[in-house]
């Protein structure tokens, strides 16, 4: 099972503090406990909300947080019971600086450029059991929209023909055509969010995307229901963690 795909329906999730408020409230609909993330202000601006920078989902009740970040996450969710880890890597605002805890999961692998992954993320993929998949992509997790435990959507060329070799089944698409703050564009990785192993969350509406049609008709084969948490353009927030509390 992949740590961002809860268990059951996700009861706490953690999003971009800058997420309009209808995606909040949305999300609250589900009964959903949200948690905004604070600014961590080592980063750029256009990440320095972003949960999928700072955390890493060991697995469905356990992170791995940024230092930069990790006392304020540590209050806000052993409350819920989640489990609170630690990282080594204190994030920076330049690449590679920023990538340590970006890494992408598909069933029974990590794929990510390890030269620059948290050593002690790395000690946890590894208790998991992960193969490595090395690329050069740092920003992995951005870059991969998790369908399910074995499909997923990129628009990165390598990772895409990297999974597939692998036997994963994973859709390529344009890149562009999502906004992120402060940038040209965004990743698919960071407009969604798993509520359950049925049901994908996006952050908006994906008319605008040339690959509108090919996205749906992909998640339509694997019999996902999408919640659209905003008709708004789809735009990258880093991904949406979703988690089940123990409480």
């Amino acid at each position: 099972m992949v740590p961002f795909i809860p268990i059951r329906n996700a009861n706490v999730a953690i999003v971009d503090g800058r997420a309009d408020d209808l995606i909040v409230n949305n999300l609250e609909k589900l009964n959903i406990k949200v948690l905004r993330t604070i600014k961590c202000n080592d980063l750029q601006e256009s990440v320095a909300y972003h949960p999928d920078i700072v955390i890493h989902p060991i697995n469905h009740n356990t992170i791995i947080v940024a230092p930069n970040v990790y006392e304020f996450y540590n209050e806000q969710l052993s409350r819920y019971g989640i489990n609170v880890i630690k990282g080594e890597m204190v994030l920076s605002c330049k690449y590679p600086g920023d990538i340590a805890y970006n890494v992408g999961r598909l069933k029974d692998i990590a794929i990510h450029n390890f030269k620059y992954t948290d050593e002690k993320l790395k000690f946890y993929l590894k208790k998991e059991g992960l193969e490595f998949i090395n690329i050069n992509q740092g920003y992995s997790k951005c870059s991969l929209m998790i369908v399910d435990d074995t499909s997923g959507i990129t628009a990165d060329v390598y990772m895409h023909k990297r999974l597939k070799e692998l036997g994963y089944r994973v859709l390529l698409i344009n890149p562009g055509h999502i906004k992120l703050y402060n940038e040209k564009y965004g990743f698919i990785g960071g407009t969604s969010g798993n509520f359950n192993k049925d049901t994908i969350l996006l952050t908006g509406k994906l008319d605008a995307h040339p690959d509108y049609l090919k996205i749906n008709e992909f998640l339509k084969e694997r019999d996902k229901k999408i919640i659209y948490l905003s008709n708004e353009k789809i735009i990258d927030l880093g991904t949406i963690i979703t988690l089940n509390s123990l409480f």
